[in-house]
């Protein structure tokens, strides 16, 4: 199923169980439905995508992670595709149609706290390129996300007749530079301004996103007004949860780089 996924093929997950429980009788629908679950989060784990709607559940059994990792070490194709998928450029920017459909609440802090815990205890050899961290330098996908959002943002002003202030919004990222620590400058309905940072993912809402150190700085120095939109599942049924406030506090935050120059040894 995840490499038809990133073919872009069809395929029907409820066939798919009945058919593992004919070949593993012992094993019924919940329990199936779980193992792909752990799936998902070893998949978290390694930094490639998931398939949407099956929510990583971590916890899982030390082999699992053993032969997912054989699997993706001895069949470079997988590697490709998902490779490809991540930096293709974007398709057209769909219009919005629900507000209420495209907005949803954020993952559970609870969910993502296990899933990062299990991630701690756990070593691996295993040699990997971070996928969603290729994804997210996707410069294509991350201007039409933008776009998305500008044009969310303008329906929702114009919706609350606040027709001037949408005229107002301004699509910072490309009329000042993405060197601010945001991208789109938005406003309240009662005329405050609303800093908006835009990451955008092809895959699910659980998907790890990256953050700049600046990023995290402005959303400190002006958290009263800082919202990260998350939009996920992008070509297929866009929709997106807001992180507002600071990201130290919205966010679990890892570094995952440095900057370094050489040191005397004097």
């Amino acid at each position: 199923m995840w490499e038809k996924d990133f073919r872009g093929e069809k395929y029907n997950k409820a066939e798919h169980n009945r058919l593992l429980r004919k070949i593993i009788p012992m094993r019924s629908r919940g329990s199936i439905e779980k193992k792909h679950q752990n799936i998902s989060a070893v998949l978290w784990h390694l930094g490639y995508p998931y398939i949407e709607g099956y929510k990583p559940l971590p916890k899982y059994q030390a082999l699992l992670r053993a032969v997912v990792e054989d699997r993706l070490t001895n069949e470079p194709i997988l590697n490709q595709l998902v490779a490809k998928k991540v930096q293709a450029p974007a398709k057209a920017v769909p219009p919005v149609q629900s507000r209420k459909a495209i907005q949803v609440s954020p993952p559970s802090r609870k969910e993502v706290k296990k899933l990062v815990e299990d991630e701690v205890r756990r070593r691996t050899n295993f040699v990997r390129r971070n996928y969603l961290e290729m994804e997210a330098n996707n410069h294509s996908l991350g201007l039409a996300g933008e776009k998305f959002i500008l044009q969310y943002e303008h329906e929702r002003l114009w919706r609350a007749g606040k027709r001037a202030l949408a005229d107002r919004i301004k699509h910072i990222a490309q009329t000042d530079g993405d060197h601010l620590g945001f991208d789109i400058l938005s406003f309240e309905t009662n005329g405050r301004e609303r800093l908006i940072e835009v990451k955008t993912t092809r895959y699910g809402a659980m998907n790890r996103f990256f953050a700049s150190a600046n990023e995290v700085n402005v959303s400190e120095s002006h958290k009263h007004e800082y919202h990260l939109h998350r939009l996920f599942n992008f070509d297929k049924q866009p929709q997106f949860f807001i992180l507002s406030g600071a990201l130290s506090d919205t966010c679990q935050l890892k570094p995952v780089s440095f900057s370094a120059v050489p040191a005397s040894r004097e």
